[in-house]
């Protein structure tokens, strides 16, 4: 299997992880603990995995010009995103957070196009809009409501809001993954994203009966840590080594349907002719987006 299979691998297993990740994390919140203290546990938790690792890795030193990228990265991909990832997902569906969060990629091609100067392709075009109404149609004709989603219209501007932080922390995190280990740039990130966190999520971090949790929450809870949030970094920042920034971003097509045939398989959903439709045009769009656009144009003549 080449780089190119293998990369593309690793970001499908990381957006499987988080389409079942939208159910999951969806079970045990308010119950069991809060949508920020969820959030304190997941970046401490992966902070402390990340920082173990390390101890059997090749040390590196971070460069000074680099430390506001690295800030920037913690940020977008650490705080503001998981905040608003959470938070909202307390207040809404997990089919809704899976499928707004697809508008993540539009974002980033946008964002690619102008800073990291990825040509837009009229073939990643059509994929991106494939996607994207597949999306849509999982919007407006398949989600169902849930009774323990109390402000879904706010939940899903919070979705708005992850979408596009993930789309900026992609970016940002892209022109340093050749430069540093996945392990340095991990360990670092989550570092900083519990100190950025710990002022809105210890309360509710503390408020948790620890010794009186299920465990079943116990369980979810190692899922949250060591799967959706350990497991995915690595797999995505891997996958960013050999693939462009907008085309990881992609795979988070992936998502509504993981999260729909998870949801179906567990019982607490079901799938329909739309659902199946919607489905297959989301495939069709990461199809499109993750193709090498060798296979569609004739090579120029030198």
């Amino acid at each position: 299997m080449n780089k190119r299979m293998l990369a593309l691998a690793a970001a499908t297993g990381a957006s499987t992880i988080y389409g079942i990740n939208h159910t999951l994390a969806k079970g045990v919140m308010p119950d069991y603990i809060g949508a920020y203290g969820f959030i304190l546990l997941r970046v401490l938790g992966a902070s402390v995995l990340f920082w173990s690792i390390s101890i059997f890795t090749k040390s590196e030193k971070v460069d000074r010009a680099d430390y506001w990228r690295f800030l920037g990265c913690a940020v977008f991909g650490m705080f503001v995103n998981m905040l608003a990832f959470f938070k909202g997902l307390s207040l809404s569906t997990p089919i809704n957070s899976s499928v707004i969060i697809t508008l993540s990629p539009v974002i980033l091609l946008i964002l690619s196009a102008l800073f990291l100067k990825e040509k837009i392709t009229w073939v990643k075009t059509v994929g991106i809009f494939t996607g994207m109404l597949g999306a849509l149609i999982l919007v407006l004709f398949g989600a169902s409501e849930q009774p323990n989603a109390p402000n879904i219209p706010l939940g899903n501007l919070l979705f708005f809001v992850n979408a596009g932080t993930y789309a900026v922390y992609l970016i940002l995190v892209k022109p340093i993954t050749s430069k540093y280990s996945t392990i340095t740039l991990m360990k670092w990130f989550f570092l900083t994203g519990v100190v950025l966190n710990l002022p809105f999520t210890l309360s509710e971090f503390t408020d948790v009966d620890w010794l009186e949790l299920p465990p079943r929450a116990i369980g979810i809870m190692i899922f949250v840590v060591v799967g959706t949030t350990f497991s995915t970094y690595l797999l995505n920042l891997y996958a960013l080594k050999t693939l462009k920034a907008s085309t990881v971003g992609a795979f988070i097509y992936l998502q509504p349907v993981i999260a729909v045939i998870f949801a179906m398989l567990v019982g607490a959903d079901k799938i329909t002719p739309v659902r199946a439709g919607a489905a297959l045009l989301i495939f069709a769009g990461v199809y499109l987006s993750t193709r090498n656009k060798t296979t569609f144009e004739k090579p120029k003549s030198h």
